[in-house]
């Protein structure tokens, strides 16, 4: 069976796994105070071009958006994000459980506007009853989106002025982080990332790590206590140096390309490979995506014929006969499995 369902079906690259195994017996102090994760927050923090910036690591993408989102708001207040966005459907009501509101709206191509939330924002500020009413604190939003599109540095600007217009934090989920910077039509780079949001997070467990996510604060954005946040939620691992190295591989570099690049690039390759493969085939697109996550909707026969040998994910019916599903590459996605998808593909349509 060969699997497109997710970017965290493997492992980790080998050269964290290697440099994991070199280090293994290296002593060192504990909860992320190591020298190894120091080393890799000055490596991050040279990519975005301020030593300042606060750099926290954390294990993985829910705990991380749970504890940063918390962390960012108070009791009364809530979070902006897309009706598809990963805290709206897809981490079990953990924003929720923590007492805060997801407030969506509607999705424009997996991705919400300035405009939206600048008339939500003014729709509550001038209600005349606003504090019977869930206050809108946070903007979420993702890069590359749940549904593979990316947000442009125009777009991104924009929501970013807006939510300093209101006094909102902007947050961006980077789980795909590296997926949507190497996109042929992405024209942002992880400075941009950096110089318009609030907060955010270099995603590693579906970029090469084994586990782990890097949150990265804005050196304006008040980050005093996040610690105390990370601790609390279960966050702070005691072996923290484990994601300090696995950092410290993904942005060494080798032709002046951080390893964390280079292989999403070879995912989104592969991901535009298979892209062109169903256009060839005749068959239209669900979402039109430049990232490693492709949705093509084909015949109910076609994939349950595909199905024998490849597993991918139903994401929604289009009509009687058809349904759009979601293939997903990664870092460790081999061309030859691509090659034979591609075979059978042309094979049984």
């Amino acid at each position: 069976m060969i699997m497109f369902n997710s970017d965290y079906l493997e492992g980790a690259h080998e050269k964290i796994i290697k440099r994991l195994a070199e280090t293994n017996l290296v002593q060192t102090i504990g909860y992320g105070e190591d020298e190894y994760c120091a080393h890799a927050k000055e490596m991050i923090r040279k990519e975005l071009g301020d030593d300042n910036a606060y750099i926290e690591f954390l294990v993985g993408g829910t705990q991380t958006n749970t504890t940063v989102l918390d962390y960012l708001m108070r009791s009364h207040e809530g979070v902006i994000a897309a009706t598809t966005g990963h805290i709206a459907c897809h981490e079990s009501g953990a924003i929720e459980a923590t007492g805060h509101k997801v407030i969506t709206l509607p999705e424009h191509n997996g991705k919400i506007t300035a405009q939206q939330i600048e008339e939500y924002v003014l729709g509550h500020l001038n209600d005349e009853s606003k504090e019977h009413m869930v206050k809108p604190k946070v903007v979420f939003i993702a890069f590359s989106t749940e549904e593979g599109t990316l947000y442009t540095k125009a777009e991104l600007k924009s929501i970013y002025e807006v939510c300093n217009k209101y006094k909102l934090y902007l947050y961006l989920d980077g789980a795909r982080l590296g997926y949507g910077l190497t996109s042929e039509k992405c024209d942002l780079s992880l400075q941009d990332i950096y110089n318009y949001t609030d907060v955010f997070y270099i995603g590693g467990t579906k970029v090469g790590a084994l586990f782990g996510e890097a949150v990265v604060f804005k050196s304006t954005t008040c980050y005093d206590e996040f610690k105390y946040y990370i601790k609390q939620k279960g966050g702070l691992l005691a072996k923290g140096r484990l994601l300090g190295i696995q950092y410290e591989c993904l942005f060494e570099k080798e032709n002046d390309e951080c390893l964390y690049f280079s292989i999403a690039r070879h995912a989104n390759a592969m991901a535009m490979k298979l892209k062109q493969a169903f256009l060839d085939a005749g068959f239209s697109l669900y979402r039109d995506s430049y990232t490693n996550q492709q949705f093509p909707i084909l015949p109910d026969s076609l994939i349950a014929k595909l199905k024998d040998n490849y597993s991918f994910n139903y994401w929604c019916r289009i009509n009687e006969h058809e349904s759009a599903v979601r293939f997903c590459t990664s870092w460790a996605t081999k061309e030859e499995n691509v090659d034979s998808f591609i075979s059978d593909l042309n094979r049984l349509k």
